[in-house]
């Protein structure tokens, strides 16, 4: 009698972990494939989801964000999300597919594209929101640099002279 129940608890295990594996097709083959599932879990709100097409560096970064605001992993993975959640449709556009990097051009609520980037981690492609933040921090640095370089190039004034008496 013992034997049986354990080996139904055991089938019942591996049946639950093959059905949690292929449920909500986790392990998609390209980045829109990701990007697609990630679109549904955030309509469906489904967190557990969405963290499992996140890369392990952004997840590191949400874990982070999350201790320093006191709030749940979770909540900062649900609050951040890559489109509006109200949007009603999202377009993508020009996957582009690199050894075990990617980037997917998605278009804001604004109708502005904006590029994601993905990593391929385990074989799966996940979202590198922390690519993303970092790539948005070079453009910023570049911005400044240009705005440097335009001001370095401007003729300094002449000092004001003052009238001798």
């Amino acid at each position: 009698m013992k034997n049986t129940l354990s080996k139904a608890l055991i089938l019942i295990t591996l049946l639950s972990g093959l059905l949690a594996c292929s449920s909500a097709d986790t392990k998609p083959s390209t980045p829109i494939e990701t990007f697609k599932i990630y679109t549904k879990a955030v309509k469906n709100k489904d967190v557990a989801t969405m963290k499992v097409l996140l890369s392990g560096a952004t997840m590191k970064m949400n874990e982070t964000e999350a201790q320093a605001r006191g709030v749940s992993v979770d909540e900062v993975v649900q609050n951040e999300t890559l489109f509006a959640e109200h949007q009603k449709t999202v377009r993508l556009r020009n996957e582009k597919i690199e050894g075990d990097i990617a980037t997917l051009e998605v278009e804001n609520t604004f109708g502005r594209w904006e590029t994601v980037p993905f990593v391929r981690e385990d074989g799966q492609w996940k979202i590198d929101k922390k690519g993303f933040a970092q790539r948005m921090m070079e453009e910023a640095d570049k911005s400044s640099q240009e705005l440097d370089r335009i001001f370095d190039q401007r003729p300094t004034p002449e000092p004001f002279a003052t009238p001798e008496p």
